[in-house]
């Protein structure tokens, strides 16, 4: 009925663990594409263009913004990083549900920029296990924790502006409900008007006897 890919924004806090549920999900289920993002830092050791990032000089990354050719951009240590659209276009044209993991205000400029993208927000099951996880990776202070816990506080005033949460209770089964609730945007009706219209046509052609 509808072969064009879906647009999906994921955020969620850190720590949750997105990370690790999108890689389930791609690793478990076809017909994805991770987006790849335009950034101007240098290619780190192993990393290919194209496939990690799209390596750009800031003239090619601002020539990009001044052609509107970005869903989204923004700088971060002092490097630039933005999502091109055209790829993302590409990939949904050839049926691929495109997965674009960013940050809230990313995500809401995305939204701004494409209509419908389907916003996703992946939350823990409560505050205390989302804390737990962080101290569980021990790599960071505790200072880091609690800077990373005020952030998640922060950003849970944006949740409301998603389409959907999944709760990230079990890596496995919060997998299988993102790509259920993913295939199911084909079935909206907004994403199946030429198929609607069609079977329309064929019944308006249709001759029925009195």
């Amino acid at each position: 009925m509808n072969d064009y890919g879906s647009l999906v924004v994921v955020s969620g806090f850190s720590g949750v663990g997105k990370g690790t549920v999108l890689h389930r999900l791609m690793e478990k289920y076809d017909g994805y594409a991770y987006s790849v993002s335009a950034t101007t830092r240098a290619p780190r050791e192993g990393e290919v263009n194209g496939v990690h990032y799209f390596f750009k000089t800031q003239e090619e990354f601002d020539a990009m913004i001044e052609a509107d050719e970005l869903l989204e951009y923004a700088r971060y240590v002092g490097h630039s990083y933005g999502t091109p659209a055209a790829f993302v276009e590409e990939q949904r044209r050839q049926g691929r549900d495109v997965i674009l993991e960013i940050e809230v205000q990313g995500a809401l400029n995305v939204r701004r920029r494409a209509k419908d993208a389907v916003l996703i927000f992946v939350m823990p099951p409560d505050a205390d296990t989302l804390a737990q996880r962080l101290r569980g990776r021990g790599t960071e202070s505790e200072d880091v924790i609690r800077g990373r816990l005020e952030q998640a506080a922060r950003e849970a005033e944006s949740v409301s502006a998603y389409d959907y949460i999944v709760v990230n209770d079990d890596v496995e089964a919060c997998a299988d409900r993102l790509h259920a609730l993913i295939r199911s945007q084909r079935l909206r009706t907004g994403s199946c008007l030429p198929f609607i219209g069609r079977v329309k046509d064929e019944l308006q052609e249709m001759h029925f006897e009195e």
